[in-house]
This record gives C-alpha cells, sequence and structure tokens, in this order.
C-alpha cells in the first residue's frame, strides 16, 4: 500500500517538474497544433468538404508559409461553377461584398466540421470568408508563438485588403482565435488603420485563467506555488492572448457570442469582456458593442454556436448597423 501511495504521489508532484523544466510543453498544450484532426483530409482540396472554395498559401514572413481558403459569397455561388484558378477567385474579391477573416481555436484545422459549419452560414449570407490556419496548424510552416499567430492574422488582413477593392473587412476569432483577433486588431490601430470589426466567439479574458481552469490542473490548483508557476512559465514563453487588456483600447465595433453552459470558456469571461469594452468606451450601452448569450437550454457549449438558425441575421444585423457609424 505505501509503495502505491509513494508511485502516485511522485506522478503527481512529476507533472509540475516537467513543466519547469520543459516549459516548450504549456505551450504545446495552448496550442495543440500537433492534433490535426481531421485526419485524412488534403487541404489543398477544400471543395471536398467546401463548396466554391479556393486553396492558396501565403508567405507571412520570411520561412513561414501559411494555408488559406477563400470561399466565395452566395452572390458568386453560380459564377463559380468549374473555377479553380486562384486568380480568379482573387479577382471575385473585388466585386464590395463584406468579408471575414476566420481565426480558428486550438487543435485541428481550417477543415475542422464546426469550422467548416460557420464558414458555410456566413458564405451563404453573403460573405467573402477566409479560414487561416495558423503557422503549425494543418498544412502551415513553422512552430505557433503569440507573436507569430497574430502577425500571420495581419498579414491575411492586409493582403486582403489590398484585392478586396475598399470591402469591409473584419476579424472573427473562435475561443484561441479571439486572442489573435484582439492582438491583431489593435496592432491595426497602432499603425493607423482599423478591423472594421471584431467579432469574438467563446473568448476569455487571459489565456492564463483558462490554463488554471482546464481539468488537467485543476488537481494542482491548490498546491502551494502552482498558479505562480504557470504564471511564470507563460511569461517565459511569450504567450498572454490578454483579451481584457485589448478591449481597454479596442475601438472597432464588437460583437460578443458566447452560450452560457460553455464548459471550455465560462460565460462569466464574455460577460465581463463586454463590461470592460462598455466601461473603456466610456458607455453604459453602445450600438458598437453587443452581447449576445445563448441559453444553457440551446446546448450549444463551446463552439456549436454556428448551429444558431439565426446567427447570420444576428451577425448581418450587427455589421449593417455598425457600419452607418
Amino acid at each position: 500500500m505505501k509503495k502505491i501511495v509513494v508511485f502516485f504521489l511522485s506522478v503527481y508532484v512529476s507533472a509540475p517538474v516537467l513543466l519547469f523544466l520543459f516549459p516548450w510543453i504549456l505551450g504545446h498544450a495552448i496550442f495543440a497544433h500537433w492534433f490535426r484532426a481531421p485526419f485524412g483530409v488534403n487541404l489543398s482540396r477544400p471543395e471536398l468538404v467546401l463548396n466554391h472554395t479556393c486553396n492558396f498559401y501565403l508567405d507571412t514572413e520570411e520561412g513561414i508559409s501559411v494555408g488559406v481558403w477563400h470561399t466565395l459569397p452566395s452572390s458568386q455561388w453560380e459564377a463559380a461553377h468549374g473555377q479553380t484558378s486562384t486568380q480568379w477567385f482573387r479577382d471575385a474579391l473585388g466585386d464590395g461584398r463584406p468579408v471575414i477573416i476566420f481565426l480558428h481555436g486550438n487543435g485541428g484545422t481550417r477543415a475542422a466540421e464546426h469550422r467548416v459549419g460557420l464558414v458555410k452560414k456566413l458564405s451563404g449570407a453573403g460573405f467573402h470568408v477566409f479560414s487561416l490556419d495558423y503557422r503549425g496548424f494543418g498544412d502551415s510552416s513553422g512552430d505557433p508563438s503569440e507573436a507569430g499567430v497574430t502577425q500571420d492574422a495581419l498579414y491575411l488582413f492586409q493582403w486582403v485588403k489590398q484585392h478586396s477593392r475598399g470591402s469591409a473587412v473584419s476579424f472573427w476569432g473562435q475561443s484561441l482565435g479571439t486572442g489573435v483577433a484582439t492582438n491583431a486588431a489593435v496592432a491595426l490601430q497602432k499603425q493607423g488603420s482599423a478591423a472594421d470589426a471584431v467579432v469574438l466567439q467563446a473568448p476569455y479574458t487571459k489565456i492564463g485563467e483558462i490554463v488554471e481552469l482546464d481539468k488537467l490542473a485543476k488537481p494542482y490548483i491548490l498546491l502551494p506555488g502552482f498558479k505562480s508557476l504557470i504564471r511564470n512559465i507563460m511569461e517565459k514563453i511569450e504567450v498572454e492572448f490578454a483579451n481584457d487588456k485589448n478591449l481597454e483600447t479596442l475601438t472597432s465595433p464588437l460583437l460578443i457570442l458566447h452560450a452560457m453552459d460553455d464548459n471550455v470558456v465560462p460565460y462569466s469571461m464574455g460577460k465581463e469582456l463586454y463590461e470592460i469594452s462598455l466601461r473603456a468606451r466610456g458607455l453604459t450601452v453602445s450600438t458598437e458593442v453587443e452581447l449576445v448569450s445563448y441559453s444553457a437550454e440551446l446546448g450549444y457549449n463551446h463552439r456549436d454556436i454556428y448551429l444558431d438558425p439565426n446567427l447570420t441575421d444576428v451577425v448581418t444585423n450587427f455589421l449593417n448597423k455598425v457600419a452607418k457609424y
């Protein structure tokens, strides 16, 4: 019995020690880019899972190539029949229709079912949609870092702006991608530009707070010094994704979508971010800041808000409203 107790105690203590010795482990857990589901999907052939879509690659910096899908709005579906040329799709981007850059969460690729489901809805509602696999994800080269994935999003935004001839371009971040979206939007502001809107689906305050809530971390929360260890490692690997800090300066119109039964990112975080954004703008209510809450009875949880039959109306109405200001 004593040996069994010693064994489990050793296992328990070894996890924090391993994190301390190999901080990159935490980075790999946060990004989960090594999990490339759905397996067996050829990302260079999006037509296998998503119609009216072209695959291409962008060199976001030296030595980094990222995979992107461009899905056309419904107004272009008929014209796109039989078209495979990346140049044709690039020219189609100049039709004046609004654009959404979709920044997905951790793990998996741009071909994941819930991601494709969202893109189909947005495409059907009349948006050009660009789905990005950050560096290290899917068929993109390199390894992810907070600065790196933010650069990937910024580069894609600037590329879209260059080729879309004045269309409104918005970021849509989901889960981990919400931090990428707010990072990129704030960086654009510092450059004298701006995203036309930012949509945050299941956003957190800081990614470190989600790490502490993870089921693998729960057994250690009461262990003295564990929270400090996590924060120190986060600083060492330079990962923060601080949505709360970003929303204190973000000026782009903001739409937050959060399910009350989200078991990964608590709904309270989405509500807190909404309140931070209102305070930062000196408002108690605002047409440019909106929180849409989904009842737990709907069962949308962390990633299935795309199943809402009214989602595209919610998004389109919001974007049309803020476009008037």
